[in-house]
C-alpha cells in the first residue's frame, strides 16, 4: 500500500472509529501460520454442494422451516450427513460463558436504541463499501430483493440481541446454523456466475477472513462508536458484548484461533483488514441506493436529506461521497448538535428533553418498523438456502 493510501485509510479509520490507537499490526494469521482468507467451511461446503447439485435444497428448506428455537429438536426429513453436522454444531462452544452472555443480553436491552441505529444505518450501509461483501451480496440470490434481505439481516441482529438469544428458548444458535448453511450454498453457487467472477478478486467467497471483516463492520465498529459517543459502559459490559460476538462468529464457522480475544486485538485487526479495504463499487452503490430507497415506503418523519446526513454522520463524509449522497447542510447541523444531546438526555445527563428529541425518537422507531418486515415483527428470521444466484447472473 502506498503512503498516500495508508494516510487515506488512516483518515477514514479515524472517522469511522476503527483505527487502532496504538497503530499495532495484529497477527492476522494463526500461530500456525494459517491465513483466514484461505479458510472456508469444508464440511458444510461439501454438504451444501451435494444438496445444490442433487436438487435437494427445497426439501431441506421445508424440513428446516419449523426449526426455530435453540432448544427445538432437530426436525426429521434431513439427509443423514446434514443431520449429523447440525447435531454437532447446534450447541454453544465449551468456552462460552453463560454469565457473560446473560450480561450481554441485558446490555443489549439497555442500549438497544444506539445498537439498532449503528447496526442498521451504520453497519448495514458500511457493508455496501466492503467490495467483496457488496459483490457477493449483489450477485447472489439475496441481492435481487433488498427489502427481504434487509429484513433478514436486521432480524439476524435482532435474534442476537434478544434477552434469551443463547438460551434454549432463544433463536440465535439456530439462526447462526441456518446462516452457515446459506453461506455454504453461496460459496458453491457464486463461482458459477460469470458476472461475479468478472468483478471478484477471490475464487471462493465468504472465507473466515471475510466473516471476520463483517464482524469488524458490526461488533468492533459499534463498540468504537459507543465509546466515541460517550455512551456509559462498564468494563464488564464491554467484555460481555465482545464475548457475545466471539460466540456468534464461532457459530458461523470461524475457527477459534482467528477470533480476537480482547477489544484491543479486535481494533487492531479492524485497522489492518477492514479500513484499508473500504471502497466504492458499482454493485455497492446500487445496493446502498436500494437500502436507502426503502425509506420511501414508510413515513420516517424525516426528509431523505436527513437520512443521508445521518449516514454521513455515522460513517463519514468520505463514505457519503462514495455513495453519492446529496448534502443537506441544515439537517447536518441538526444531527451534529442534536444527536449528542439526545444521548445525554437518554442517559440521564440532561434534565430536560432537548429540541429535536422526539424527531430522533420517531425516526429510530420508524426505521425499526421498516426493517422488521414493513411494520410486522417476525417471530423468527426467515432464512432459506438458495438454489441459484441473482436472476441473470
Amino acid at each position: 500500500m502506498s503512503n498516500l493510501s495508508r494516510r487515506n485509510a488512516l483518515s477514514l479509520g479515524v472517522a469511522l472509529g476503527l483505527a487502532s490507537v496504538a497503530g499495532a499490526v495484529p497477527a492476522w494469521a494463526s500461530a500456525a501460520g494459517t491465513d483466514p482468507w484461505w479458510v472456508w467451511d469444508d464440511e458444510v461446503d461439501t454438504l451444501m454442494a451435494g444438496l445444490v447439485d442433487s436438487g435437494g435444497v427445497p426439501a431441506v428448506n421445508t424440513a428446516l422451516r419449523p426449526w426455530v428455537n435453540n432448544g427445538d429438536p432437530l426436525p426429521g426429513g434431513l439427509p443423514d450427513g446434514l443431520a449429523a453436522h447440525l447435531r454437532r454444531a447446534n450447541r454453544l462452544p465449551s468456552w462460552a460463558d453463560p454469565a457473560k452472555l446473560r450480561r450481554a443480553a441485558d446490555f443489549n436491552r439497555r442500549k438497544d436504541t444506539y445498537l439498532f441505529l449503528l447496526y442498521g444505518l451504520g453497519s448495514g450501509i458500511m457493508s455496501t463499501v466492503i467490495p467483496r461483501e457488496a459483490r457477493s451480496v449483489y450477485w447472489s440470490a439475496g441481492g435481487a430483493n433488498m427489502q427481504d434481505r434487509a429484513a433478514k439481516t436486521f432480524t439476524f441482529g435482532y435474534d442476537l440481541s434478544e434477552l434469551g438469544a443463547f438460551e434454549p428458548s432463544g433463536q440465535f444458535v439456530v439462526t447462526a446454523n441456518k446462516t452457515r448453511l446459506v453461506h455454504g450454498a453461496v460459496r458453491h453457487l457464486l463461482p458459477r456466475s460469470p458476472h461475479w467472477r468478472a468483478a471478484a478478486d477471490e475464487q471462493v467467497p465468504i472465507s473466515n477472513g471475510d466473516i471476520l471483516v463483517t464482524f469488524h463492520s458490526l461488533g468492533t465498529f459499534v463498540h468504537r462508536k459507543l465509546l466515541e459517543w460517550h455512551v456509559p459502559m462498564s468494563a464488564a459490559d464491554e467484555e460481555a458484548f465482545l464475548h457475545q460476538w466471539q460466540v456468534a462468529i464461532h457459530l458461523l464457522g470461524v475457527r477459534d484461533e482467528f477470533i480476537p480475544q480482547t477489544w484491543a486485538e479486535a481494533d487492531a485487526q479492524s485497522a489492518h483488514v477492514l479500513t484499508p479495504l473500504l471502497a466504492p463499487t458499482a454493485e455497492g452503490k446500487e445496493l446502498a441506493a436500494d437500502l436507502l430507497g426503502l425509506t420511501a415506503q414508510i413515513d420516517l418523519g424525516v426528509t431523505r436529506g436527513f437520512l443521508n446526513e445521518f449516514v454521513r454522520y455515522v460513517l463519514s463524509d468520505a463514505v457519503g461521497d462514495w455513495l453519492g449522497l446529496p448534502r443537506d447542510y441544515a439537517a447536518a447541523v441538526l444531527i451534529r448538535t442534536g444527536w449528542p444531546a439526545y444521548i445525554a438526555f437518554r442517559e440521564g445527563l440532561l434534565p430536560i428533553a432537548p429540541a429535536g428529541f422526539y424527531l430522533f425518537d420517531q425516526f429510530l422507531r420508524a426505521l425499526a418498523m421498516l426493517f422488521l418486515n414493513k411494520g410486522t415483527s417476525p417471530t423468527s428470521t426467515p432464512i432459506t438456502i438458495p438454489t441459484g444466484n441473482r436472476p441473470g447472473a
